[in-house]
Formats: C-alpha cells, sequence, structure tokens
C-alpha cells in the first residue's frame, strides 16, 4: 500500500496523477491526508496489536510445551470410564463443582475435567487433568474462557486484547481494528492509483521495484507488500471488531436484528449460562438414585449413539432436573459442531442442533473468530498469521522511515493543494460522506478519532494560510 506514512500533511508522493475536476481522483488529496494522520496517530497501536498478535499466534505451541506433563500422557489402547476419570478429578478438589468435562483431542493427551472452586477470576475454571488410561490426576491449571486457554496463553490473551489494563485497555485494540481496514483500503487506492511508466507495470505493482533506491525502494517494498496483505489485515480488521467493546456491541445489534445470531439449544434443554448448581459437583443422584458420577457415562454414550464424536465437552446441567448438553468441540476444518442435550434420567437425546442447519452468517462468525484465533485450519492458520502479523509490522515500519525519508525539512515534491476534493462531483463526494458518517456511527472510537484528524488538518490549513498571508502582507 502507498506507504502507511507516506508524507506529510502538505507534500504528495512520487508519480502521483494530478485529479481531474469532477473526478473520483479529486478525492485522492483527501485520502493522502488520512492515510499520512491514520499512519501517524495509530501507526503505534497497529504495531502493538500486531506484536501481541504474532505472540498469540504462537501461543498455542508454547502452551503445548509449557505444560506438557498437564496435557500429554502416553497412548494405551485401553481408558478408564469417564466417571471415574470425574471420580478423581473431584476427590483432589472435594470444594469444588464439576462444571463439565472434555474429552482428550487425540490420543496421548489427557481429559480436562473443569470445576468452580472459591477465589477465581470472573470466566476461569479450574482444569483438572486426568490420564484417561489410568485416572492418574497429572496436575491442575486455571483455564480461562470458551477456549480453555491455560495461564500462558491468557496472559497473551490478555495482553492482545487489552494490554492488561482491564476495560481502559480494550480501547487501544478497538481503535486499531477500527482503523486497520481504513489504513488498508486507502493505501491500496495510493497504490493502485500511482501513475506507472508503461511497460511491465503488472511487475511493478505485485512486486517490489528492482534498481531504485533511496525512498522510492522503500515505497515500492511497501506497496507490494501491502498489495499481498490487504486482504488479510481487512478479515483481522472485521473479525477483530467482533471483541470490541463499543463496535462490537453495534455488531451483535446487528446480527440479532438480520437474525443471524448463533443458534443455541434452549435453556430448558440445560443450555444457556452453564453454571453448576450445588450438587452437582458431589453425590447428586438422578432420578433413578444413580450416582451423578455414573451419568455422565451414559451421558457419553446417548452423544455418541447420536452421531457425535470426540473431542467432546459434556456440560452439567444449569439446576435440578436439566439436561446435560454435550458439544463437539474440533474447530480444526472440517469442523466438528454438534450439539445434543441428553435427559441423565433417560439418557436419551431430548434437543439436537447440528452445525449444519446453523444460518450462513452464523457459520461465518464462527469461522472467522476460529481464524482471527488461529485454530480453523490448524497450525496452517497460526502461520497465516505469524506471517500477516509480520507483514503488519514491516508494513508500519516502513511507513515511518519513508516519512523520515521525505519529511517536510528535507522539501521534497510540491505542496498538494487543500480543498482539492471540491473538485469531486456530488455523485462522487456525498455517497463518500455519507460512508465516513456509517461507518463512524457503527464504529465510534474511528469516528471520533476521524472527526479529531480532520479537525487538525483544518486548523494547519488555517495556520498556513494565515502564515502565507502575513508573509505577502495581505490583509488577515
Amino acid at each position: 500500500m502507498s506507504s502507511t506514512l507516506e508524507t506529510g500533511p502538505t507534500t504528495e508522493p512520487e508519480g502521483s496523477p494530478t485529479p481531474r475536476g469532477g473526478s473520483p481522483a479529486a478525492l485522492r488529496p483527501l485520502v493522502l491526508r488520512l492515510h499520512f494522520y491514520a499512519g501517524v496517530l495509530v501507526g503505534p497501536f497497529l504495531l502493538v496489536a500486531a506484536v501481541t498478535g504474532l505472540l498469540y499466534a504462537v501461543s498455542w505451541q508454547v502452551e503445548k510445551i509449557v505444560y506438557s506433563h498437564e496435557l500429554y500422557v502416553p497412548a494405551k489402547p485401553a481408558t478408564v470410564p469417564l466417571s471415574q476419570q470425574v471420580a478423581a478429578a473431584r476427590a483432589t478438589q472435594p470444594g469444588g463443582t464439576v462444571t463439565s468435562v472434555k474429552t482428550p483431542a487425540e490420543p496421548g493427551r489427557t481429559t480436562a475435567v473443569l470445576m468452580e472452586v472459591p477465589g477465581l477470576a470472573p470466566s476461569t475454571k479450574l482444569a483438572v487433568f486426568v490420564d484417561p488410561h489410568t485416572a492418574e490426576v497429572r496436575g491442575t491449571l486455571e483455564s480461562y474462557g470458551g477456549s480453555g486457554a491455560l495461564p500462558v496463553r491468557a496472559w497473551i490473551s490478555h495482553l492482545h486484547r487489552d494490554l492488561h489494563l482491564g476495560e481502559a485497555g480494550r480501547i487501544y485494540s478497538e481503535l486499531a481494528a477500527s482503523w486497520l481496514w481504513v489504513v488498508a483500503l486507502g493505501g491500496l487506492l495510493l497504490w493502485l492509483s500511482r501513475r506507472r511508466r508503461p511497460g511491465r507495470r503488472l511487475r511493478r505493482l505485485l512486486a517490489p521495484e528492482p534498481g531504485t533506491t533511496g525512498r522510492r525502494r522503500s515505497l515500492s517494498w511497501h506497496g507490494a507488500v501491502g498489495l499481498w496483505a490487504v486482504a488479510g489485515l481487512l478479515f483481522l480488521s472485521a473479525t477483530g471488531l467482533t471483541w470490541s467493546a463499543y463496535a462490537g456491541e453495534n455488531v451483535s445489534d446487528l446480527r440479532a436484528a438480520l437474525d443471524w445470531s448463533t443458534p443455541s439449544l434452549s435453556s430448558a434443554s440445560g443450555g444457556g449460562d452453564h453454571s453448576a448448581h450445588p450438587g452437582t459437583g458431589h453425590a447428586a443422584h438422578s432420578a433413578h438414585g444413580t450416582p451423578s458420577g455414573a451419568v455422565v457415562d451414559r451421558v457419553a454414550g446417548a452423544a455418541a449413539g447420536a452421531g457425535l464424536s470426540g473431542p467432546l465437552e459434556i456440560v452439567w446441567p444449569d439446576g435440578p432436573g436439566g439436561a446435560y448438553v454435550v458439544k463437539e468441540i474440533d474447530n480444526v476444518w472440517p469442523q466438528r459442531l454438534d450439539q445434543v442435550a441428553v435427559d441423565p434420567a433417560t439418557a436419551r437425546v431430548t434437543e439436537e442442533l447440528r452445525f449444519a442447519d446453523h444460518p450462513p452468517a452464523a457459520k461465518l462468525a464462527r469461522w472467522g473468530i476460529d481464524g482471527h484465533m488461529g485454530v480453523l485450519f490448524g497450525p496452517a492458520n497460526q502461520l497465516l498469521l505469524v506471517v500477516l502479523a509480520a507483514g503488519l509490522i514491516f508494513l508500519v515500519g516502513y511507513g515511518y522511515r519513508m516519512w523520515w525519508q521525505r519529511r517536510p525539512t528535507r522539501g521534497f515534491g510540491p505542496p498538494y493543494r487543500r480543498g482539492a476534493w471540491r473538485r469531486a462531483r456530488w455523485a462522487v463526494l456525498a455517497p463518500s460522506v455519507v460512508l465516513a458518517v456509517a461507518a463512524g456511527w457503527f464504529m465510534p472510537l474511528l469516528g471520533v478519532s476521524l472527526a479529531a484528524f480532520l479537525l487538525v488538518d483544518v486548523l494547519l490549513g488555517l495556520r498556513a494560510r494565515a502564515a502565507s498571508k502575513r508573509a505577502t502582507g495581505s490583509p488577515a
């Protein structure tokens, strides 16, 4: 893309076409200024998001190495009943309440029994890891959120999300996600509209131009890398906004209004908030008087009879008389994400929710979230995220480098006249204004910062005009 920090607020890039009156190119000066201001002021936020995102992309492998004792055991052909594994976990935490069990994702992995225990932070459970072949407890670790992140990955996740500053820190990540798509599309427009000499134009568009030096070489590398990365950056921006505080709320409202929300099993079937109730963690009994530990074996068998296969998460009922919810949790493509509700008294499946029946928008949201987290295609997905994060770091770094190479004190290039956007036809200008207002409303942090950028540019223009009048002796 044509430089995150391509130039100062009053200069144009080399090779830029002169906008024609009434053409969309008359908006180029405004795009150029916006790209510059966004690069200068939002660039650091993008850089932090890229570095922390790169760390999160490799955190899955780090987690497996750091917690290998808890996560891995020698694979054997025989396993003990799931109820025995749950009982072993309960014995280590007599004051805890079992909320769910996650079966091994592959041979050689442990079973995770998730429990609520006093003193844990919100959205955090205690995971007790049990050898499925011997029911030996391998260790306990805190497990955060729906992804089951263990302490190392949870720490990196919070670093990427809010810099460990709580809700106030989420402003940084939302600001980065809100501006990433603007910077990416603006840079793409500037790069594609850059005038090139005839011959090998496609080569100079897709790859760095050989034989160049200085700022022209930096621009060539920045633009070519940005062109290849733009689709991935747009994806990261769109999916990242779903987790944001302000824009994320608007995304949720829009999905609800369009009936694009992800369906779930009804609360009567054990869906909804799967918080445990008193008694389920100890010697609760079903209607048949069977100890709850044995019930989990029957529930798992009923889910298998309904076609669900591991890895599975078996969620304990919301309250007395509720159903167990069994979920497939295989997020790697092709995904297995079916769910069933099982009546513990009869071991009958009372309700089914097949991922194939989800609305297309709900499937896209699921794939987008999993892709952003790096689990959709396993290690290949994580490698792609590493490459995208490294590309964004490169783009921001080269943007600052170009600004330094063509900083205003060096006097490169003629000034770009302010107000050139007025030459655009209303047919071009009006939709642009409507789009900017709509985007600013939907993404409030984008709207506020965009208004601040434009105000700064107007004030700089007024100051430059006043200085010019003073220099020529004209009345102010």
